[in-house]
C-alpha cells in the first residue's frame, strides 16, 4: 500500500500504562516497521467539550465548529489520516465516555469528506471479562459508523483482548510465553494492515486467544479483587 499516515486515538484513562496500550503498542510498532507515519493521541490529555448538536457546523459555518478547544487540532489530523485506530477499554459495554465525545465532534468533517478517499478504521479494545462477546456492542457500533464504503470508510479489522487483566499478572508470575504470542500477533496485525490493507480473521483470533479456562480466570480475578480491596482499606 505504500506509506500510510496512521492516527491512533487512545481513550483509556490510563494512557500508555493501561491494558489497551499493551495491545496498541505492538500493533503500531508493526506498522512503523513497514514505514508508516504513526501518531498517538491520548484523549485524557485533550480539552474536548461535548457536541452541542446545534448543526451550525453544517449550516451557519459549514465544516467549522464554533467551539474553541482541542478539536481544532484533532480534526485536521483525522481528516488527513489514511488509517484511524480507535483504542479503548470496554466501559459499560461501550467505549470510554471521553473517546465517544471526541468521536461525536467529527460532525464538521462530514461536510468536507472526500468520499473518493477510502479511510481505513481499526478498533483496538480490551476488557476484563473472559467472554469475547463483551466486545459485540463495540463491533456493531464501529461497523455501523465505518462499514459503508460509499461514505469513504472501510472497517479494516479489530484487535480484541479479553482477559486483559490476566496479562500483567502472568507477566509478573514469569508466565510470559502465551502473553508474548499475543503481543507478537498484535505486531503482525500492524504489519499486515500496512502491507495488505486489512487485518485477517486468523491474526485477530491470535490476539484474542484464550489464556486460561474460564473458571480458573474468574477464580484468579476474585483473589485479585480481594487483594485490591484490602489494599484500598489500608490506604489513608
Amino acid at each position: 500500500m505504500g506509506l500510510m499516515k496512521v492516527l491512533a486515538i487512545n481513550g483509556s484513562p490510563h494512557k500508555d500504562e493501561g491494558n489497551t496500550a499493551m495491545i496498541l503498542g505492538p500493533f503500531l510498532e508493526g506498522m512503523k516497521e513497514e514505514g508508516c507515519d504513526v501518531e498517538v493521541l491520548f484523549v485524557k490529555d485533550l480539552d474536548i467539550k461535548p457536541c452541542n448538536a446545534d448543526m451550525s457546523c453544517w449550516f451557519a459555518n459549514p465544516g467549522t465548529c464554533y467551539q474553541l478547544d482541542d478539536m481544532q487540532m484533532v480534526l485536521p489530523k483525522i481528516k488527513e489520516a489514511d488509517v484511524i485506530v480507535w483504542a479503548s477499554p470496554v466501559y459499560y459495554s461501550g467505549m470510554t465516555g471521553p473517546l465517544k465525545i471526541l468521536m461525536d465532534r467529527q460532525v464538521p468533517l462530514s461536510m468536507l469528506r472526500n468520499r473518493a478517499k477510502k479511510q481505513k478504521m481499526v478498533l483496538v479494545s480490551t476488557c476484563s471479562a473472559w467472554e469475547l462477546s463483551m466486545f459485540d456492542p463495540l463491533i456493531v457500533q464501529m461497523k455501523a459508523l465505518y462499514g459503508n464504503p460509499e461514505e469513504g470508510y472501510e472497517f479494516a479489522g479489530a484487535l480484541l483482548r479479553p482477559m486483559a487483566d490476566s496479562m500483567r499478572e502472568m507477566i509478573k508470575a514469569g508466565e510470559t510465553a502465551m502473553v508474548d504470542r499475543v503481543f507478537l500477533a498484535a505486531k503482525k496485525a500492524g504489519s499486515q494492515l500496512a502491507k495488505e490493507g486489512r487485518i485477517s480473521e486468523e491474526v485477530s483470533q491470535q490476539v484474542s486467544r484464550e489464556l486460561m479456562p474460564r473458571d480458573a480466570y474468574y477464580k484468579a480475578m476474585e483473589l485479585a479483587l480481594d487483594q485490591m480491596k484490602k489494599a484500598v482499606g489500608k490506604s489513608p
